[in-house]
């Protein structure tokens, strides 16, 4: 039986290998995608998402529409395939219609819910820098990734109510990423880490504005040392530009680990101060239906049998699901200004554990 596919007609490899195969045995080799999409109102969030774990021998798609006071999510799961011209897990699939610029996304009528949406890029991607992190000697996550600002056009329909999507008021963000990063089943432990993990701060904002996008990842240890710092400033005209060591407060509602917004104050390459002030409009926890770190019911890469499909609905207002927040990463759909001018996008924050800067001493300690 052969291995050869038709990607192997192109010259894309990086490795002495098929293009089935990935070039590395690490069970949590992935490559995935992340979209969203929103109406500025706060009124709806709708976040899809999609992956193919080759060592795994799965690939797996979330579709999650966020409104009145629910999260509600279809999964889909299937054994992986090697037609990755054509990426589908069951009724949804991915169209590339313009390499890093339009994109197709189809769920057909599946538990009440399709959608139809056409993303069109209104920058030029983005690549963010290498993210790597390790437990003990072990390498955890090594991903490459890249994003992108967009409007969307379409429709989405949830138990016959269609929405319809206009690009002039649908916008959203979305990422590519592969490599390496805990997917499936959980694995036996082995020995304690050492040092034991104590927690993690994290910050990613792509925004786009009438004349650029901002995208900035922040990442923190428990010390509050930066173990990740990326600010590009894209332009319409195709100029880049970083935009230093951007400095952040986050501003949490109290007794909480919610935030309402964020200042973060960058510096452009000529010294002069860039200030961002992003708000919340709608907070979207990804471990609540998306299968993100802490989802109890669907973690991204699991096996779950052929062609599987699920719709699960989660009330917000239930104590259960809003005691959850806090342990996960949250997604907002965010409003910002910089220099008086508004701009929209993502504002994806979360704080587990110990983070002296914010004053949280341990995983349970909240904003005052």
């Amino acid at each position: 039986m052969s291995d050869i596919t038709p990607l192997d007609e192109f010259p894309l490899h990086q490795a002495p290998l098929p293009m089935a195969y990935a070039n590395s045995s690490d069970r949590n080799f992935y490559d995935r995608w992340y979209f969203n999409a929103h109406d500025r109102t706060g009124d709806i969030f709708v976040i899809m998402g999609a992956g193919y774990y080759p060592n795994l021998g799965t690939k797996d798609a979330f579709v999650l529409v966020a409104r009145n006071g629910t999260q509600t999510a279809v999964h889909l799961s299937d054994a992986m395939d090697q037609d990755r011209l054509n990426p589908h897990i069951g009724n949804f699939r991915i169209e590339v219609l313009d390499p890093l610029k339009t994109i197709r996304l189809v769920l057909e009528e599946t538990d009440g819910i399709a959608m139809d949406l056409t993303w069109t890029g209104t920058c030029d991607v983005i690549q963010e820098l290498p993210h790597v992190l390790r437990s003990g000697s072990r390498v955890t996550l090594d991903a490459q990734r890249f994003a992108q600002l967009g409007a969307w056009s379409g429709t989405i329909t949830v138990d016959g109510d269609q929405i319809v999507v206009d690009p002039e008021t649908w916008l959203g963000s979305r990422d590519r990423s592969w490599g390496i990063r805990p997917v499936g089943e959980a694995e036996p432990a082995g020995a304690p880490a050492t040092p034991p993990f104590e927690g993690m701060w994290w910050l990613y904002l792509p925004l786009q504005f009438e004349d650029y996008a901002v995208c900035l990842i922040i990442q923190e240890d428990p010390n509050g040392h930066r173990t990740l710092n990326d600010c590009t400033r894209v332009f319409k005209d195709g100029r880049v530009e970083q935009l230093g060591w951007p400095l952040v407060d986050i501003h949490y509602t109290s007794g909480t680990r919610t935030p309402t917004g964020a200042t973060v104050r960058c510096t452009t390459p000529e010294g002069k101060p860039l200030v961002l002030e992003v708000e919340s409009r709608l907070a979207v926890p990804l471990h609540v239906g998306a299968g993100y770190g802490g989802d109890p019911d669907w973690i991204h890469g699991t096996w779950k049998g052929p062609d599987f499909t699920e719709r699960v609905t989660y009330d917000m207002d239930d104590d259960a699901v809003k005691g959850r927040f806090m342990f996960g990463c949250v997604d907002h759909v965010g409003r910002a200004t910089a220099d008086g001018v508004e701009g929209w996008g993502l504002f994806e924050h979360f704080s587990i554990g110990r983070h002296d800067p914010s004053g949280f001493t341990d995983f349970f300690s909240l904003a005052p």
